[in-house]
């Protein structure tokens, strides 16, 4: 992704050197921060947390705890009506820090218009995948992703559902597959 943002840069920089020279305003500056746009800190965020599209862009500031290393999913925001706590790793918390520094939000980490949560990437995101040659995959593969590594990295299924914010075991069940060591370490037990 740091491709896609140099030349979201480069673009920018070519297009304000066309608009100098025809004294028209100049658009804000992109040299100076670490993201061009909010594609590649959802992309990070949505790979180490595991949370939900919807959540995720109903995120604001309030929720993020920087000197904690976690986020709140609202229990008006999340799926299953319950608020969470999602540890933040080293990955997430940078990309939200950085993120933070190059936007000027306010309340809502991913604004959108008329200073209200973003609500669709869409057209961004099929471009980043279609500059990548990545066919078959949304953006819901992340908490996928994100679930399969943790079952992979031992994470006992229950600590996943918590995490996912599946209401039963019944949904993490089907990353159980990712874990049969667990079932030979059973055995051995006796």
């Amino acid at each position: 992704m740091s491709a896609r943002d140099y030349r979201i840069k480069k673009d920018r920089e070519n297009c304000n050197k066309h608009r100098s020279e025809r004294c028209y305003p100049l658009l804000p500056d992109l040299s100076n921060r670490t993201y061009a746009d909010h594609i590649e800190p959802l992309v990070i965020v949505a790979m180490n947390t595991g949370i939900r599209k919807g959540e995720l862009l109903n995120l604001t500031w309030a929720d993020v705890n920087f000197e904690r290393d976690f986020v709140t999913v609202r229990a008006a925001n999340a799926k299953s009506g319950k608020a969470r706590h999602i540890p933040l790793n080293p990955k997430a918390k940078s990309a939200l820090l950085n993120w933070k520094l190059d936007c000027e939000t306010v309340r809502w980490v991913f604004e959108g218009e008329n200073g209200q949560p973003l609500t669709e990437f869409k057209k961004a995101w099929v471009a980043l995948l279609n500059a990548a040659k990545i066919t078959d995959f949304r953006f819901h593969d992340l908490r996928h992703h994100f679930a399969s590594k943790l079952v992979m990295a031992d994470a006992d299924l229950n600590t996943t559902r918590e995490l996912l914010g599946h209401g039963s075991l019944d949904m993490t069940l089907r990353y159980a597959h990712l874990a049969p060591e667990h079932k030979a370490a059973a055995v051995n037990l006796i």
